[in-house]
Formats: C-alpha cells, sequence, structure tokens
C-alpha cells in the first residue's frame, strides 16, 4: 500500500504568531502530505496570510469558515474538504491531524503513515507529543502535566488529535463531537474505539509543542478541560477521588493530628512526597539543562523543582472548579440527544452488527 493519499488537517483561529512553527515543521517533513487542508474560523489577525506564505512549498487549501466556531467543526470541516484517494474514493484516504502552535518532527508524517502500510494495517495510529519549553517553568510545567513514553501503556492511550492519523472511513462512522468546545478529541477517540476500530502507538510521530507559560493561563486551561469533562461526563472516579483528597481526607487528617494525636499529621508529608513523586521523576533528567540547550544554574533547578506542587495544586483546584460548572451545563441541557453520546455510540455499533 505505498499509494496512500494523506491529508494533513488542522483548524485555527487567531494563531497567526504561532503559524509559522507549524508550517515550517510540515514544509520539512521527510514523507510530504499529498494536501494539508487547513480552517481558519474567522480570524481577526494575520493567520491566514502567514498560511498562505506557504501555497508554493505545500499542496495547501486553506477555507475561511467563520460558522467553524470551535475546534470540532474545523476539524470535521476539514476533513469533509479533503480529496478523495486514487480514482476519486475515500475509502482509502488517510486523515493526519495536528494544532497550531506545535512543531512537528521531520519524520512526525512519515511515522505516522508507516503502519498503515503493513500487511494488517489498523484504523488509526496514535503519535506523541512532548514539550517544547522556552522558560524555567515551562519546563516545570511540562514535567508536571504531560507523560512520558515510558507512561504510556500503548493498550489503553487515547492520542490528542495535535498528533494523529485515522482512516477517513472511521470519522465518517463517528465525526468529532460538535457540541464540544474542549475534551472533543478524546471523545473522538472513545467513540472509534467503541466502534471497534483498531489502534496502534506510534511514539516517533512526535509533535513538539509550548506548554502554558504562567499559572493563569494554566488554570484556564484546566479549568477549560475540566468543563468539558463535566459537558461529556468523563473521569467520574478520577474526579470524585480530587475532591474527597482535598475537602474530605485532608481536613480529616489535620483533625486527627489536632485531637488525637500530632503523629498522624506526619501522614501529610508522606501523602505530599507521593502527590508530587511522578512530575519530579519527569522533571529530573531536564534539571541539567535549559530550554535552550545551555545548563540550568543551580537557583533556575530549584526554582523549576519549587514549581512544582504549585502547578499540580492549581490544576487539580482549576479542575474542580471547571468539572460542576460542566455538570450543570449537562443537567441543563439533559434533554439534548448528544449529551448522552455514549448510549448513542453503543447503540450505532449495535445497530451496524444487526445489519
Amino acid at each position: 500500500m505505498n499509494n496512500l493519499h494523506v491529508s494533513v488537517i488542522a483548524t485555527v483561529l487567531n494563531e497567526g504568531p504561532a503559524m509559522t512553527r507549524l508550517m515550517d515543521s510540515l514544509a520539512a517533513q521527510t514523507r510530504l502530505p499529498d494536501e494539508v487542508v487547513i480552517v481558519d474560523g474567522g480570524s481577526t489577525d494575520d493567520t491566514v496570510a502567514v498560511i498562505r506564505r506557504y501555497e508554493d512549498r505545500l499542496p495547501l487549501r486553506v477555507i475561511v469558515d467563520e460558522g467553524a466556531d470551535n475546534i470540532s467543526k474545523g476539524r470535521n470541516r476539514a476533513i469533509a474538504a479533503t480529496s478523495g484517494g486514487p480514482g476519486g474514493g475515500a475509502t482509502g484516504d488517510i486523515i493526519a491531524a495536528t494544532d497550531a502552535g506545535v512543531r512537528l518532527s521531520p519524520d512526525w508524517l512519515a511515522e505516522l503513515v508507516a503502519p498503515f502500510e503493513e500487511i494488517d494495517p489498523p484504523d488509526v495510529v496514535c503519535g506523541f507529543f512532548l514539550p517544547d519549553p522556552q522558560t524555567t517553568f515551562e519546563v516545570a510545567m511540562g514535567a508536571t502535566v504531560l507523560p512520558a513514553e515510558s507512561d504510556i501503556d500503548p493498550a489503553t492511550f487515547l492520542p490528542s488529535s495535535r498528533s494523529v492519523a485515522f482512516r477517513k472511513a472511521a470519522w465518517a462512522r463517528w465525526p468529532y463531537p460538535e457540541w464540544l468546545d474542549y475534551c472533543e478529541d478524546l471523545i473522538f477517540d472513545l467513540g472509534l474505539k467503541e466502534h471497534g476500530e483498531r489502534f496502534v502507538f506510534a511514539p516517533g510521530a512526535v509533535a513538539w509543542f509550548r506548554p502554558r507559560g504562567s499559572v493563569r493561563a494554566f488554570w484556564k486551561q484546566y479549568w477549560q478541560y475540566a468543563r468539558g469533562d463535566g459537558k461529556a461526563d468523563l473521569w467520574r472516579k478520577r474526579h470524585a477521588i480530587r475532591y474527597l483528597t482535598y475537602l474530605v481526607a485532608t481536613p480529616v487528617l489535620l483533625l486527627a493530628g489536632w485531637f488525637i494525636h500530632p503523629l498522624v499529621w506526619l501522614l501529610l508529608p508522606v501523602g505530599f512526597a507521593a502527590y508530587v513523586w511522578t512530575p519530579v521523576r519527569r522533571l529530573w533528567p531536564h534539571l541539567s539543562a535549559a530550554p535552550c540547550g545551555r545548563d540550568l544554574p543551580p537557583i533556575e533547578r530549584l526554582k523549576a523543582l519549587a514549581w512544582v506542587p504549585v502547578i499540580r495544586v492549581a490544576g487539580d483546584w482549576a479542575k474542580m472548579g471547571g468539572y460542576p460548572v460542566g455538570w450543570w451545563w449537562r443537567l441543563q441541557n439533559r434533554g439534548r440527544p448528544e449529551v448522552h453520546w455514549q448510549r448513542d455510540v453503543k447503540r450505532q455499533v449495535r445497530d451496524s452488527d444487526d445489519q
């Protein structure tokens, strides 16, 4: 299967300063895409102008659609606009998705496409993503919130749509959920899995991206993620554990140390150490090199370590704030069929099996 027609898609909005990184890395791919389709949701900056500078270097199509007012709509619009493979059919099409602001490794597309060229090709190829920090804070942020490759279980990994490839036919069965503004790629992944699509992990397909540069920006990002979790009814157990830890277990230990015995308070630093162990383990190899490759001074290493618990706590409280907002939205919109997406995807699979 060496004649695969591969389309790279992305959706953007007011990403002018970030587009050069993405477009330069796309133009430098060792396996160039057969087409690049980018949907702009109505940018008011120079995003479209920046993209069009690459029309002589890439097989590029830019679609300006102000109706694509969230990521799912933009991606669906881009995929629907991709051309067919040889003969015009869409059955063999491969869609590779990415995001504005990332820097793709030179072999990104080649690594994503290679599994589709094997004798028993999958339906979805999961790329990977790594932080591309520019400050000490961003080094700590990347280690705190992003998994290392060693943390990944390929059998259960759900890819981010900043680095993923899939058959267009699979997308046709379960498009991106346009009713969601965040967590849309998780619902996309889970729906494809429920439909029986086969996933494989391609860790060499790396998209580098810059983590949030401040606690405030990070808080907003994770609040929005958690609101999306609430809207989509995702990760009930994880969120319940977070509420129990902060609102029940910690106060109980504090009161027990006061009323029973101060030794009980020793459980708090033990729990804290366990709480920050994973991000500190991820951070440790990066403490010998600064974002730009220079040695980190001792004071910067201490700063990076100190940021880990701050980022961890800020992210947890942001999630605890956003999740109930999403749940409230879900309750107010419980009459909308798409809110019950789990039931819908199971019905689709059942109807397909009955045919």
